[in-house]
């Protein structure tokens, strides 16, 4: 971890931010010299031939004759045609990413790097596409070790093997196993090019032949011979050795070690301490030996600082031991009281070190350039004093790059940190880099990357470092290495100085005065490099290449594959496969070893955690107790891999179940990336209804219907709906045929029903008039019947004049035909209204006359003319109105159903106005500028009508108008937590016009049969949904007569909410997830009896993701079922209608289905789902076809039960069958379990569950955990557990979804989510004292239960108490397989199980008291009022105890309370608690009606009849809650506030948090919604309550003639809304927006006029340079 935090801040040092800029371009390569140097050309030729070590200084360009080489074999590659690889390695990853950068920018090669644990979990898929990708694998050696141990890449693959630093190839070095056990072994070998400036690693030659022997061992190794350059003269030119030199300090003096007896007595009191800690739990011992190790390390590097740097280096150390000894959550209190031991004693050596340093001395460093007397005092050692004036010695900051190498971490860490407080040298920045190993004190792997772009780049000048920059690092800048603390080996010694490749650099070596072991050291190393030299220049080798021996490993491999595990990895694996076991931090999955010693040898028993696949297993006798452990090891991954828990690679199989065990039957992969997910878009078609259909479409004879009668009934007795008959081929399910449904109109309900009426015949007169009825009405009243001509520009035609075949389609075949009265319906005959659909015929009839008469008329410019007064005895008479076909009386007029001749429109007679003929000024002219005409003049003039009684009055008519969809009671207040409210003008006024009655033809039906023709739209939709449903329903059941699911409840599973309906499937799929998850859970459980509860997971998991669910809906063609719009009435057709709205399909497919191809995937936001075109295609979320196949479960459960739920999902492909053969094996296997708990343990708790085992081993097992099982019980609860979740899951949601039918998804949810919990479990476990009786061997469990059993039992009184707690998971994990243990002691009996658990889980949480958490209350309050809620959150160290703040700005004062606790989620919920009595004291109050699903959109609507000014700033305000059903108090409204409230005065320092800085925001952007965005987000900041809106609706915009928003778009109403905005204790400001066409627009610009009234005001700057802004 980086500790930068800790640093001393400094005035005269960059920022960290500037000291670790990453460089313009992190990737650029080290510079190399493309041209090659003749001693390189030299080396490149002999690798060519053979495989060579080439041993070089560094610096020499060893890497450029690697790219060389490489550039060579790949060009052979390509011209043989054969796909191979060339694999460089380098043994850090430092390395890797210099190796890479350069043969990524100096070849045309596709190059990738590969490194870190997560290429480790890669398979074998994955490093397929890798290979096929790229031809350059760049990695560490143990990545590629692992690939071919598992056999995802194998060695005749490679044809070059670049080794970098390959001196590293010894003993058990990743390098060495690579060679040893792959390619010694291989029949196609590679080609090996090594690399080093060292090739002698180990100490203790004393001679020229010792390195020989090394060197000839790693050329055996590396199947290489070394080669190096004797003409030494090139290179020394290019490349010239730094000049070296030797630094002496003093020996250390000892003012300060007085301290270090003190410090020691602290460490042997803290060790007493831990001590008494001991315990006979292994976990808790465990726990603290690990502290014990870490105070002990963490006092011994403050004791090396102390010793060999001085008291202000020390004092460093300790504080950085101190700040990594973080705060502490979860665990027991025990060991809480432990390791606050632990930071006790280092605060105490804190103090010690204080008390020695006086504040005089510390500033000695910064009136001191001569720190002699710093030195005196023992405050820095000489070693450190000498390294200062080293440093002194440098000259500006941009010639100096300079190394310094310590041995240890800590040293790196501390004198960075003094050397940056040293003001002499503060032109130099300093930094340190150490390796990421496993220490406490390395730094991470992408600080490391920055730190060494940040020294290359000359961002940094002094690094401090570690050996980690030893090997192959390349800075080309570096003017200086220091070596603080000698090199311990020649190679330290050589690649340390090598780092030094600036001209004219220093390699400065720091030697002790008078040590004689150090200066023996040296010399030593400097005479076994010229030992080495002399080796490597040896030619004698040249034809004595030692052979190397493949001897006979012992080791296990998998022929299908070739994967090998040797003794060497055995270990290895068997721990990688522990680590995979499912466990919790209270049980240990390592695996243990017994040693068994025989006669002359030794015997190994290997004993696995108690969930692995098998427990033990005696290994084969070995030599030493060591070889029989590794051979105990790989017997064991030969057995684990023979039983499935290792694939064939030989990785632990846990996440991925093969194919073979895979539940679902289908052999195909997974449909894709994103399937099943919300984001992914899919195009989908439409399923035709065949029950629609029919046969009788062009016949001339007549046919048998099925007949199903419409009846309407309004609950105002006074509205009379006619009825209708469906009469349809087919015949429809009971439950579709006859049904009821209620229709919503404004202000009234009409109850629609559905019956069965027998069989109808209709001859072939009968079909023809009803087909013109169809044709007349449906086009009449929902489309066009007269329209203009698209070929003669004026004409205007009449649909029906020629043959209408065209109209009639054999997929939407039926008939809707009116009935005389409803009285009479079935009573005998079903009488239809033929008179009524007679006169239909006779009213086409004469508009084909008349336009057939318009046609062959020239003389009347093809226009309709007004029939010929045939009565004209009549026409005096002032009592009697001539129309088209007939005279009427003035008096019978009311309610007629007419026909106008010349639009084709279908219209209502209200009544004759007496006062308006068509001499009459028009009343419908839009054009102000033009002049008044009379009717007879717009008629003449339109339609060249000339009207032969323009005397008459004109009758006002209703017009007709479109169907709308009546299935959603959209009049409803607060339905979906929508208000109804619409502000004035918006509500709808009835539309009249005024027509001349001769233009108009009386049809001879009433007005009951028009208003029940506009109920048919959504009365055939339902019925059509139906059908679908049914239809669906007939394919799942097949044969299956005895599953009895409703088509309704079918419909609901199909419905998404997008439709709007007053039902979806979100109740249904939470469901059907229960059901499923339960179901799947079972036959695993069952199936599986050797898996662990991780691997039955995956599995579970594998089954029931979206992915899959979307693939088996996809399958069986479910998409085409899914109802994913609201319904569309405009667009509904009848049979014989043609739609006026028609959606060309764009998506190029000529078929009503849609293939499943990518190229019908998206995920465009911009993509519109659920609107189809008229082909049926449209566009679904690919989540919903996953979510329906849920909902269909979970209605076939709700309709049939669990058999009917599984008969469904093996239809789907689900293989979840239930064995009962497997249920008694598994009782079997429960009932073997021997172990004997304490007396009456089980009958006591049986007595508490109310129920008695018929197999005690179930609920033994139920009760185990995992730590005791390793004590020899052989079983543990975990997989009764995983059955156990799944259980309890479906049955509480089964109660909750019985229950409560009347609420959302939304709030359903919430109440399984706080019902099915490990908190609530574990209270049921503490309430009912079952936790008495879970058997384990923790010592941590132990003391977390005690203590959550104690705040559970006196959180009675306080309901804070267990916010501040978290429950121990075995508690919930134990009530669970409890539960599965039931359930396999009663045979799968789920009624058996609830009979038992019910009493255990009540009371059950309902909506009416479920419990919300304090800041889940104060979020969702704060969100309903419009107020923000701010949080500041501080940890003290001293008390170690978290400080949260929040504050909530009312218009009148702002609210602040503070908590504190042993975490944020205490300290957070106190402060909430405390605020939400403040918000009450004020009159708002929380409720728990208050659920998030009817929040509204925080838009206000105000019922206000009057504009006001364009903006006004009232003073008067109040707390006025912007959602009703906030409780307010309006007595309260001015009370004086609690103790928690700050006035907002300024002087306030939270007010002055909030308003310290004028905001600035852009206004760039002006699309749809940004300004209220931008408006919302200021207020956010600044902590203001969110605006509110009334809008206006305006029916004419001509009053807004001249507004330019307004151009261009279509209608005649607009919107001016008004903003009312609260400021603070300042008041309230109104701004009134312009006209705009909608409704949201009109919000926006109001918006823009609030912003622009602030920045007037001066509370925010409005930039339109987002660049130079700072947005809100």
């Amino acid at each position: 971890m980086d500790d930068s935090s800790q640093h001393t801040k400094n005035p005269l040092k960059r920022t960290f931010d500037q000291l670790y800029t990453k460089p313009q371009d992190d990737d650029s390569p080290t510079f190399i010299n493309i041209d090659p140097r003749r001693y390189q050309n030299e080396v490149f030729q002999v690798a060519r031939k053979r495989n060579t070590i080439a041993v070089l200084d560094t610096g020499t360009g060893k890497t450029l004759i690697a790219i060389m080489l490489i550039k060579d074999i790949a060009q052979a590659i390509k011209s043989s045609g054969k796909k191979k690889l060339i694999i460089v390695l380098a043994p850090i990853v430092h390395l890797v990413h210099q190796l890479y950068n350069d043969l990524k920018h100096h070849t045309g090669f596709q190059v990738e790097e590969y490194y870190g644990r997560g290429v480790d979990e890669w398979n074998l898929k994955t490093w397929e596409k890798e290979v096929s990708e790229n031809d350059v694998l760049v990695m560490t050696p143990q990545i590629l070790l692992n690939a071919l141990t598992k056999a995802f890449l194998k060695v005749e693959m490679i044809s070059l093997m670049v080794i970098d630093e390959c001196h590293n190839a010894t003993g058990n070095h990743p390098y060495a196993r690579i060679m040893k056990e792959f390619y010694h072994r291989a029949n196609e070998k590679p080609m090996i090019f090594g690399m080093t400036a060292s090739p002698v690693v180990k100490k203790g030659n004393s001679s020229t032949l010792d390195c020989e022997g090394q060197i000839s061992e790693l050329e055996s190794i590396l199947d290489s011979q070394r080669y190096t350059v004797e003409d030494r003269t090139e290179m020394d030119v290019c490349n010239p050795s730094a000049k070296e030199s030797c630094r002496f300090y003093d020996q250390a003096r000892f003012p300060a070690l007085s301290l270090k007896p003190k410090i020691e007595a602290l460490w042997l009191k803290s060790d007493a301490l831990l001590s008494e800690f001991q315990s006979n739990y292994k976990d808790v011992d465990s726990k603290f030996k690990t502290l014990h190790q870490r105070m002990s390390n963490d006092l011994a590097k403050v004791l090396y600082c102390l010793e060999d740097l001085g008291l202000l280096c020390a004092y460093e150390a300790v504080k950085i031991c101190h700040a990594k000894f973080s705060k502490i959550e979860g665990e027991c209190e025990v060991y809480r009281k432990g390791y606050r031991q632990c930071i006790t004693i280092l605060e105490d050596v804190i103090q010690i070190i204080e008390e020695s340093l006086n504040l005089a001395d510390k500033m000695i460093l910064d009136v001191e350039s001569d720190y002699s007397n710093a030195v005196d005092k023992g405050y820095i050692s000489p070693k450190l004093h000498e390294l200062i004036k080293i440093f002194h010695t440098f000259g500006e900051s941009n010639e100096v790059l300079c190394l310094i190498f310590v041995e240890r971490i800590i040293a790196a860490k501390v004198i960075q940190r003094f050397v940056k407080n040293v003001p002499q040298i503060s032109h130099l920045t300093v930094s340190y880099l150490t390796g990421n190993h496993t220490s406490v004190d390395a730094l991470a792997p992408t600080r490391q990357k920055e730190i060494l772009d940040s020294f290359r780049s000359g961002k940094v000048n002094l690094l401090f470092t570690t050996d980690v920059l030893e090997e192959g690092i390349n800075v080309p800048n570096c003017s200086c290495v220091i070596r603080f603390d000698l090199p311990k080996t020649v190679r330290s010694y050589v690649q340390s100085r090598g780092r030094s490749r600036q001209a004219n650099s220093q390699f400065i070596l720091m030697l002790e005065r008078g040590n004689l072991k150090q200066r023996n050291q040296h010399f030593e190393i400097i005479r076994t490099e010229r030992f080495m030299t002399d080796a490597a220049i040896n030619k004698v080798h040249e034809s004595n290449l030692r052979a190397f021996t493949v001897g006979n490993t012992n080791a296990y491999v998998v022929d299908s594959t070739g994967a090998s595990v040797s003794l060497h990895s055995s270990l290895s694996l068997i721990n990688q496969y522990c680590e995979k076991l499912p466990r919790d931090k209270y049980s240990c999955v390592k695996p243990t070893f017994e040693s068994l010693p025989m006669e002359g040898c030794y015997k190994c028993k290997l004993i696995l955690p108690p969930n692995a696949a098998f427990q033990t297993i005696v290994g084969p006798s070995g030599k030493t107790a060591r070889l029989a452990k590794n051979l105990v090891c790989l017997e064991a991954c030969k057995k684990l891999h023979q039983m499935g828990a290792l694939n064939d690679h030989l990785v632990p199989f846990t996440e991925e179940p093969s194919e073979a065990h895979h539940i679902v039957k289908n052999k195909e992969s997974s449909s894709g990336a994103g399937a099943g997910t919300t984001k992914r878009k899919e195009l989908h078609g439409t399923a035709s209804i065949r029950a629609l259909c029919g046969a009788w479409g062009n016949k001339p004879e007549g046919a048998n219907f099925n007949a199903y009668k419409f009846e309407f009934t309004c609950n105002i007795v006074s509205e009379i709906y006619s009825g209708f008959v469906l009469l349809i081929e087919s015949k429809l399910d009971d439950d579709v045929g006859n049904m009821e449904l209620d229709l919503y109109l404004v202000s009234k309900i009409v109850k629609a029903s559905v019956s069965s009426c027998g069989k109808v015949d209709l001859d072939a007169e009968q079909m023809m008039k009803a087909k013109c009825f169809h044709e007349f009405f449906f086009n009449g009243l929902f489309g066009r019947l007269v329209s203009r001509s698209t070929s003669t520009p004026g004409e205007r035609v009449f649909l029906l004049q020629e043959d209408t075949r065209s109209l009639w389609s054999p997929t939407n075949l039926y008939f809707l035909l009116p009935l005389e009265k409803l009285s009479d319906v079935c009573k005998g005959s079903l009488k239809i209204h033929w008179s009524g659909i007679s006169s239909c015929v006779s009213a086409v009839e004469f508009l084909r006359q008349k336009f057939s008469s318009v046609a062959g008329d020239c003389d009347n410019g093809s226009k309709v003319s007004s029939p010929c007064d045939t009565n004209s005895s009549n026409a005096e008479s002032t009592n009697k109105i001539h129309f088209a076909n007939c005279v009427l009386d003035l008096n019978d007029l009311r309610e007629i159903v007419v026909l106008a001749i010349h639009t084709g429109k279908v219209y209502c007679i209200i009544e004759a106005v007496m006062d308006l003929s068509a001499e009459s000024p028009f009343d419908g002219n839009n054009d102000k500028s033009a002049e008044p005409i009379t009717f007879s003049n717009y008629f003449l003039k339109r339609y060249g009508i000339t009207l032969r009684h323009p005397g008459q009055p004109l009758l006002r008519l209703k017009q007709s108008h479109n169907s709308h969809n009546l299935l959603f009671n959209f009049h409803e207040k607060d339905v979906g937590g929508k208000s109804s409210q619409t502000g004035p003008g918006a509500s709808k006024v009835p539309v009249h016009v005024h027509v001349p009655p001769e233009l108009l033809y009386i049809i001879d039906v009433k007005r009951d049969v028009l208003k029940s023709m506009y109920l048919l739209p959504s009365l055939m939709h339902r019925i059509e949904t139906l059908l679908l449903s049914s239809q669906l329903r007939e394919e799942i059941n097949d044969q299956a007569s005895n599953l009895n699911i409703s088509s309704s409840l079918i419909l609901q599973a199909l419905t998404t909410s997008r439709c709007c309906e007053n039902f979806s499937m979100e109740r249904l799929e939470l469901l059907g997830d229960s059901v499923l998850k339960y179901v799947v859970s079972c036959h695993l459980f069952l199936k599986y009896p050797e898996n662990h509860e991780g691997k039955l997971t995956a599995r579970r998991q594998q089954v029931i993701c979206n992915a899959t669910l979307h693939k088996l809906g996809t399958n069986r063609k479910l998409q085409g079922y899914i109802l994913d719009s609201a319904f569309e009435p405009r667009r509904w057709v009848a049979p014989g209608q043609h739609s006026i709205y028609p959606v060309p399909c764009d998506c190029g497919l000529e078929t009503l289905e849609v293939p499943i191809d990518a190229k019908f995937r998206s995920e465009d936001p911009k993509v519109v789902v659920g609107k189809s075109c008229d082909r049926g295609h449209r566009w679904m979320c690919s989540k919903t076809i996953a979510d329906c196949v849920e909902s269909l479960i979970g209605a076939y459960f709700a309709g049939g039960g669990l058999i009917a739920s599984l008969h469904f999902m093996k239809w789907l492909g689900i293989d979840a069958e239930l064995e009962p053969s497997l249920v008694e094996k598994a009782i079997t296997v429960a009932s073997l379990h021997t172990y004997v708990p304490k007396s009456n343990e089980i009958t006591s708790l049986e007595n508490k569950l109310g129920y008695e085992f018929s197999t005690k081993g179930v609920l033994l097992e139920a009760i185990t955990h995992l730590s005791e099982a390793e004590l020899g019980n052989g079983c543990c609860y975990e997989r009764l557990e995983f059955l156990g979740d799944s259980v309890l899951d479906v049955l509480i949601t089964w109660h909750l979804y019985q229950s409560h039918t009347d609420i959302r998804e939304g709030e359903l949810t919430e109440l399984r989510s706080a019902s099915v919990n490990n908190e609530n479990f574990a209270q049921v476990a503490v309430r009912k004292n079952l936790h008495m009786h879970l058997l384990h061997s923790s010592g941590l469990l132990l003391n977390q239960i005690s203590e959550y059993a104690k705040v559970v039992s006196e959180s009675e009184n306080n309901t804070l108490l267990l916010l501040g707690i978290k429950a121990p998971k075995a508690l919930g994990d134990l009530v669970e397989s409890i539960a599965g243990a039931i359930l396999i002691d009663t045979k799968l009996s789920l009624d058996e199980v609830w009979k038992f658990f019910n009493p255990l889980l009540s009371p059950i949480v309902t909506p009416d008291n479920l419990e919300l958490i304090p800041s889940r209350k104060l979020s969702r309050l704060c969100d309903s009022l419009g107020y923000f809620m701010k949080i500041k959150e501080k940890y003290d160290n001293k008390e170690s105890t978290e400080h949260v703040e929040l504050s909530v700005q009312l218009p009148n004062a702002l609210l602040v309370q503070k908590g504190k606790g042993p975490n944020k989620r205490i300290a957070k919920e106190q402060a909430a608690f405390h605020l939400l009595n403040d918000l009450e004291k004020w009159g708002l109050s929380y409720y728990s009606g208050m659920s998030k699903g009817k929040m509204d959109n925080h838009i206000h609507i105000h019922d206000s009849s009057y504009v006001k000014n364009d903006f006004s700033i009232s003073d008067e305000h109040s707390l006025k809650p912007a959602h009703k059903r906030i409780k307010l108090d309006e007595t309260n409204l001015t009370a004086i506030p609690s103790t928690g409230c700050l006035p907002v005065n300024g002087s306030s320092s939270e007010a002055s948090d909030v308003i310290a800085s004028t905001p600035v925001i852009s206004l760039t952007s002006m699309k749809k919604g940004e300004p209220r965005s931008k408006l919302n987000e200021l207020c956010k900041k600044m902590q203001w309550p969110l605006p509110s809106f009334d809008p206006t609706e305006y029916k004419d915009r001509s009053q807004f003639g001249s507004c330019e928003a307004l151009e261009g778009s279509k209608g005649q109403n607009c919107f001016v809304s008004t903003i009312t905005m609260i400021m603070p204790n300042e008041g309230t400001i109104e701004c009134r927006g312009e006209a705009r066409s909608d409704k949201k627009s009109s919000y926006d610009s109001a918006a823009v006029k609030m912003l622009h009234e602030l920045q007037r005001l001066g509370k925010l700057e409005i930039d339109n340079n987002p660049q130079q802004s700072c947005p809100v």
